[in-house]
């Protein structure tokens, strides 16, 4: 069995390759040590999404011109709540629009929440207005839709939430992360009231919110 030399100038090689094996040696430790630390940090702080409820949606004025021309004016308050349960990370708002949907079709302008930071187990209440723009028309078959919405006496309106968030463990705050929301807001449609002077399709009546709703939340 032969015997490796390692003396004279051939010494000098093996030590080296003696030392380049224990750097990388000590390099992936300290690596593999980083990585448990990481996913260590990041089990135990690991956010989670922000909780969010429709409080209320009131429909102020919804008006739709007769089906000929099918334009839509509305105003509605909608009062979100978003709760962060997190308890040990904070929460910025930074840039979120709320808006008012129809079967996938905005029939309200994007309205921007203030910015806002919420700390730990903090709670938010927003109760923007939202308005269309001047008027929105709708298309042929959403106006049938939300004629026969409302004979059936019951209308969906979808309140969406869209725009960015970032995470705060400590001093280290992260890059931004895209919210969506999504509040389905039940309503209910009284003829002959009009207590809200709400008009749909020529007839008079009011909608009435049917009760709190969680919110689908995606980050």
């Amino acid at each position: 069995m032969a015997v490796k030399d390692c003396g004279g100038h051939k010494g000098c090689e093996c030590e080296r390759e003696r030392l380049y094996r224990k750097c990388c040696a000590a390099l992936l430790a300290f690596i593999l040590l980083v990585l448990f630390v990481v996913l260590i940090v990041w089990l135990v702080l690991r956010p989670h999404k922000p909780k969010l409820y429709l409080q209320d949606l009131s429909v102020l004025c919804l008006n739709v011109t007769p089906p000929a021309s099918t334009y839509l004016f509305t105003t509605m308050q909608a009062t979100v709540a978003a709760r962060n349960v997190n308890d040990k990370v904070g929460i910025y708002y930074d840039k979120v629009d709320l808006y008012a949907q129809y079967k996938n079709m905005a029939i309200t302008v994007p309205t921007q929440l203030p910015v806002e930071y919420q700390g730990h187990n903090d709670q938010s209440v927003w109760s923007p207005y939202l308005h269309s723009m001047d008027s929105v028309q709708l298309p042929p078959e959403l106006a049938v839709a939300l004629a026969q919405d409302e004979t059936a006496g019951y209308v969906l309106i979808d309140i969406r939430l869209d725009g960015q968030i970032r995470w705060k463990v400590g001093s280290w705050i992260s890059g931004h992360y895209h919210l969506r929301v999504n509040c389905p807001a039940l309503l209910t449609v009284n003829e002959g009231k009009g207590s809200y002077g709400a008009n749909t399709g020529g007839g008079n009546g009011y909608f009435r919110f049917q009760q709190a709703a969680a919110c689908a939340v995606d980050v």
